[in-house]
């Protein structure tokens, strides 16, 4: 599967959301297909899920750091 660019999470994330908040559990994509959530338990549980990765995504990475140090000689 081809990475998915942090943009499209978060716009898959605002969609469902959305769609949640409006009581709609159907999502048709551009291709056609469609998805329907059984409960809003599942829709939060993917909610949840692209919050993950959208925050694991965006977490910052470890810097590396060097220290130098003297006897001030």
């Amino acid at each position: 599967m081809p990475a998915v660019s942090l943009e499209q999470l978060t716009a898959w994330r605002d969609e469902l959301v959305e769609l949640r908040a409006s009581g709609i559990r159907t999502v048709t994509h551009q291709n056609g297909s469609a998805l329907t959530y059984k409960s809003d338990n599942e829709m939060a549980a993917a909610i949840a899920a692209l919050d993950s990765q959208i925050a694991a995504a965006t977490q910052a990475r470890a810097g590396r750091f060097t220290f130098q140090t003297s006897k001030g000689i």
